[in-house]
């Protein structure tokens, strides 16, 4: 696997566990959610996704590599 690769999927780690303890904190406080536990799971997977996918596309470009 690629460094760049692997950097993408720690930065979508990172993503899915900070909304996941936002989440729980917020519960915590004694916030209440529209969803579950389960419904929290799902959407901390699809966050992310959505963050490595950006972490991806956006990380060429910081490092000057992406320019045209």
């Amino acid at each position: 696997m690629s460094p760049r690769r692997t950097s993408s999927l720690l930065w979508g780690l990172v993503g899915a566990l900070l909304f996941l303890v936002l989440a729980v904190g917020y519960r915590l406080a004694g916030g209440s959610l529209p969803i579950g536990v389960g419904g929290l799971a799902g959407l901390g997977l699809a966050v992310g996704g959505v963050v490595a996918v950006a972490a991806a596309i956006i990380e060429p470009r910081l490092a000057g590599k992406g320019r045209t």
